[in-house]
């Protein structure tokens, strides 16, 4: 089955999505909306496919099966519910909303009308970072330790209406809650705006799981070179992900043991062989948008969920409280009271 696609919002991330449902043999490009004259014809051209100023047009004169929304935070809620009420399932780009009560009615809403809602957190369909999931789901560190993110570049021209956190800092809080598999318990961040007109432009934070596993993050636009580096330190070693490369590193932690006879049930660290693991390159994005064809076609749960992109979101906006007001504290954990998502 060829699902007829679109696309709602064509700027930089948008026309990435209208190129690859055009090339994905799932999926078929059947138009794209966007305010912006030459955003759309651009991309209307290129792919030889009806462009529309209004989304609403698009979804009344096409009636697509699935769509892409690209569009600014703080629409995400208004072009869903559009969406889903026209019943298309619906990829949305992160964060998932504005706010917290508005991503709960978003999920509600795709619920009530048993549809697909699935959120754009690419970074999870990176092949370097599935095989780390792969392996650490397998046992291959024993006991998690702590998980260590550095994501820095330069400042994106852009991006004016949310800050770092928000933005970036998104991606790894949200990858780090999935590799865990737990709760974060307590947030303490420092941020700082240097040169960003509204928001923060620098943040290093630390997180505390459920578990007792400890996450740590350093992330700014004010790099001038692109850092994307994730390490999972645990008992029998250290995974390093290199997200710009796609590469997966392994550092064997080769044991020890003490030579204080007071100690002798102690096991030091020793440092062992390093292993570059295979790793087969695919665009992270198409395999995102691979996936979530997949899910609408066979019926599946979305593979980043609403409750997902809400809970990454609580923990972003606890991010810029603690570094705003320089206190500690427990993000507001909204998946207790979330409705379930997807198609039942």
């Amino acid at each position: 089955m060829t699902l007829r696609a679109a696309v709602i919002g064509v700027g930089a991330m948008g026309r990435h999505h209208a190129r690859i449902y055009a090339e994905l043999g799932a999926t078929e490009l059947v138009g794209v909306a966007d305010p912006d004259a030459g955003n759309r014809a651009l991309v209307a051209e290129r792919w030889r496919v009806d462009a529309f100023a209004d989304h609403q047009t698009l979804l009344e004169s096409l009636a697509p099966d699935i769509v892409s929304v690209a569009v600014p935070t703080r629409l995400h809620l208004a072009v869903t519910r559009d969406c889903l009420a026209a019943g298309a399932h619906v990829l949305v780009e992160k964060p998932i909303s504005a706010t917290l009560a508005e991503g709960r009615e978003m999920i509600a809403l795709a619920q009530a009308a048993r549809r697909t809602l699935m959120v754009g957190h690419v970074e999870r369909f990176n092949p370097a970072v599935l095989e780390l999931k792969r392996r650490l789901d397998g046992g291959a560190l024993g006991r998690v330790f702590e998980v260590r993110a550095r994501r820095m570049g330069p400042f994106p021209a852009r991006v004016r209406d949310v800050g770092v956190v928000i933005d970036l800092a998104a991606h790894d809080l949200d990858i780090m809650r999935w590799l865990i598999g737990g709760d974060v318990v307590r947030v303490s961040a420092e941020t700082a705006q240097r040169i960003h007109t509204d928001h923060e432009d620098l943040v290093s934070g630390v997180l505390r799981f459920a578990g007792g596993e400890i996450g740590a993050f350093n992330i700014n636009w004010l790099t001038p070179t692109k850092v994307r580096e994730l390490s999972v330190t645990g008992e029998r070693g250290m995974f390093v992900a290199n997200y710009l490369l796609q590469e997966l590193d392994f550092f064997e932690n080769r044991q020890a043991d003490s030579h204080w006879d007071s100690l002798g049930g102690l096991q030091g660290v020793g440092e062992g062989d390093m292993t570059r693991l295979r790793i087969d390159r695919r665009e992270p994005l198409a395999e995102e948008l691979s996936e979530f064809a997949r899910c609408v076609a066979d019926g599946l749960p979305a593979a980043v969920s609403g409750r997902d992109a809400l809970a990454a979101l609580a923990l972003a906006r606890a991010v810029v409280t603690s570094g705003r007001d320089g206190v500690a504290l427990t993000p507001d954990w909204p998946a207790a009271d979330a409705p379930s998502d997807g198609r039942r």
